[in-house]
């Protein structure tokens, strides 16, 4: 989710690296990166967690449990296909993404239409662990992204994730919280023990016209229903 200011570039050998580590979103201080259009203050402040907040990861993950020194590789048939959230009136096409290794960021899919699911994480059927799945918020060529009203989502609010063949997962928001990118807790959003849920990330808070960047990440956590 790159802006269209020029950001310093990684080597790829290290974006490979992180990936090998599973370590996602931990590349730099971007975290999640947005290509960017001015806003006066998108994404609402953080909002408490309800009760029904699945449990932190446990020690042992807290740097995104490793098996064999690899991340978790998904078949095909865990891979999702489609994103729809009632409430924003969003039908989106998911695509299967890692790290881009010329910047090091979450490679998010260039449309502003389209959302990124984190293959290297849990996928579709996971039953434990968090699903992560970003996507732009705007961009200044093709304007409102998929996820440009994230923000504005309630507890109790249902998000279908649908995966390969139409079988489809629902999952109910129990949280909205939003980071400086520099803080956001990324063993948290990308433990893969714990309750199953999916998460979505955004960029929101303040809009900076000089980096081209807004500020913050916007996180929802929905809980799987059922």
């Amino acid at each position: 989710m790159n802006s269209h200011r020029g950001t310093p570039r990684t080597r790829p050998g290290r974006a490979l690296t992180l990936v090998l580590l599973g370590l996602a979103l931990a590349v730099t201080a971007g975290t999640v990166a947005c290509q960017s259009q001015p806003a006066d203050d998108f994404g609402a402040p953080a909002v408490t967690t309800p009760a029904s907040s699945p449990p932190p990861p446990t020690a042992a993950a807290a740097a995104v449990a490793i098996q064999d020194g690899a991340p978790p590789k998904s078949t095909a048939a865990d891979v999702p296909a489609r994103l729809r959230i009632p409430a924003l009136d969003l039908d989106a096409t998911v695509d299967a993404v890692g790290i881009d290794a010329a910047t090091g960021e979450f490679a998010v899919p260039p449309s502003v239409d389209r959302v990124g699911w984190y293959r290297y994480g849990p996928g579709f059927s996971a039953k434990a662990g968090s699903i992560v799945v970003a996507g732009h918020v705007d961009s200044a060529a093709e304007g409102k992204g998929a996820f440009f009203r994230l923000g504005s989502l309630e507890a109790g609010d249902s998000v279908t994730l649908t995966g390969p063949g139409g079988k489809e997962r629902v999952f109910e928001v129990i949280a909205r919280e939003r980071y400086r990118k520099t803080a956001i807790p990324l063993d948290k959003y990308f433990a893969r023990d714990g309750t199953a849920r999916l998460t979505l990330i955004t960029c929101g808070g303040p809009f900076d016209p000089k980096t081209r960047h807004y500020r913050d990440n916007v996180v929802i956590t929905a809980a799987a229903r059922g």
